[in-house]
């Protein structure tokens, strides 16, 4: 009796300490929450009319289809666009970013990097580039280092090739060379 009546208290304490959150439960087992495509050591061209407009590098693509289809790189993207001879014309690496496809945006963070045609070179936290309106934009902190100065400022909206772009705040400016 004794014996039957441990095992049963044992029972009651394994079960009563075994709970799980029914709403957390479901945000494990939801399909929308997990990638439904997956893909490693990626190396894309993206063509139009025969023509390559993007090269793509990532070590990690994860796409996502639910009520707001996106695309997640969390370990960098390497981006060169391309113009109509087939010359890169701006290069952009991060190491993070997100696309969302029906607002045809993709948010780059972290160490952000955009180099145009003229070697003009762009950093920043984040960058924003509107498919729709075929621009480029932060309101994080941008320097610019061009052949002859820097320019730091808070804010910044471009055209998609990064070749006219205006500091929305402009911070301070450093020459690099002397006038002559």
């Amino acid at each position: 009796m004794r014996i039957s009546a441990f095992i049963i208290a044992i029972v009651i304490v394994l079960c009563s300490a075994c709970r799980n959150d029914p709403a957390k439960v479901k945000s494990y087992t939801v399909k929308d929450t997990l990638p439904f495509q997956t893909a490693t050591k990626v190396d894309l061209l993206f063509t139009d009319s025969a023509r390559v407009k993007i090269h793509l590098k990532a070590p990690l693509i994860e796409e996502f289809g639910n009520d707001n289809p996106h695309t997640i790189l969390s370990k960098g993207v390497e981006l060169d666009f391309f113009d109509d001879s087939g010359a890169v014309n701006t290069s952009l690496t991060a190491k993070y970013a997100i696309r969302y496809e029906r607002e045809q945006k993709m948010e780059a963070r972290n160490d952000v990097v955009v180099v145009n045609i003229k070697g003009e070179k762009l950093n920043t936290e984040k960058l924003i580039w509107d498919g729709i309106r075929r621009k480029i934009y932060t309101d994080a902190f941008v320097k610019i280092t061009t052949e002859d100065q820097i320019l730091m400022g808070n804010g910044l909206e471009s055209d998609e090739t990064f070749s006219e772009y205006e500091i929305k705040n402009l911070t301070g400016t450093i020459l690099l060379k002397d006038g002559e």
